[in-house]
């Protein structure tokens, strides 16, 4: 079933949303050469904790961690770990978090000092792809609008693959809810977008083929060529003319610019 939120409900899933935000700028100040993934999982849980909020994915479905954090050919659901991040490492950052009975979700990915142009272009080319699909996240659309426009400006424009085996996806007073938000489809088809749904659109393309596997941790999913992968995500709301985008990337952005080893493709 797809639930049509109410103005109250949206502004407390904007409150989730914004403090998913603020957590993924705060580790994007402490992203850097030498650092582990367990040891911005740990800053991350300490900061929504401290804002009266549950890291939403630590724990469901057994994840143990309170951040994903996928590192180049990882293209998500990567668990925080003892290694430590190097110099071209391309690092995607997925966080979620419950506050108020209501979920926020939201992804970034940044690159740890400099990288080749293909996968610098990769990264931007998956960013836009998130704003082309909440461009076509209006009332009276339909999902297939979305998807299509995502697989159009990556696959289709730059040969890129559009991973299928995983999705966007409602959200509010749980994590995943319907309806589903695939990163390709066609014009015309899915479910009606109506006034009120809470979704997450989350591009995730990798620079080779779209073919993915899971590794034995029963959580990574990597590229199978081995090549480098991207994703970004944010949770919005359907309007009427125009997607109101309830998380927000810019607290990110001002963190990059202050974080001399991260690279500023695209701030």
């Amino acid at each position: 079933m797809i639930y049509i939120k109410h103005e109250e409900e949206i502004e407390l899933i904007r409150k989730s949303a914004l403090l998913v935000s603020n957590t993924l700028a705060l580790i994007a100040e402490l992203l850097k050469e030498g650092v582990t993934g367990l040891y911005l999982d740990q800053k991350a849980e300490e900061f929504i904790r401290s804002h009266n909020a549950i890291p939403a994915f630590k724990g469901l479905n057994g994840y143990p961690g309170t951040l994903c954090i996928s590192k180049n050919e990882a293209v998500v659901h990567g668990i925080p770990n003892k290694d430590i991040f190097k110099q071209g490492d391309t690092v995607s950052i997925d966080c979620g978090v419950l506050m108020n009975e209501f979920y926020g979700d939201s992804a970034y990915t940044f690159i740890i000092g400099d990288s080749s142009e293909e996968i610098k272009k990769l990264v931007r080319v998956t960013e836009e792809s998130l704003y082309k699909g909440i461009d076509q996240a209006i009332a009276g659309n339909r999902v297939g609008d979305i998807s299509y426009a995502i697989m159009y400006h990556t696959e289709k424009m730059q040969h890129y693959g559009v991973v299928k085996e995983l999705v966007g996806h409602g959200v509010g007073r749980n994590l995943h809810e319907a309806p589903e938000v695939p990163n390709y489809g066609s014009k015309g088809k899915g479910p009606m977008l109506k006034e009120g749904m809470v979704i997450a659109i989350e591009p995730m393309i990798n620079l080779g083929t779209r073919q993915v596997k899971q590794l034995n941790d029963g959580w990574t999913i990597v590229t199978k060529d081995g090549k480098c992968s991207a994703h970004f995500e944010h949770t919005l709301v359907i309007r009427k003319d125009k997607a109101e985008i309830l998380s927000d990337h810019q607290p990110v952005k001002e963190s990059i610019k202050n974080n001399p080893e991260l690279l500023k493709y695209f701030v």
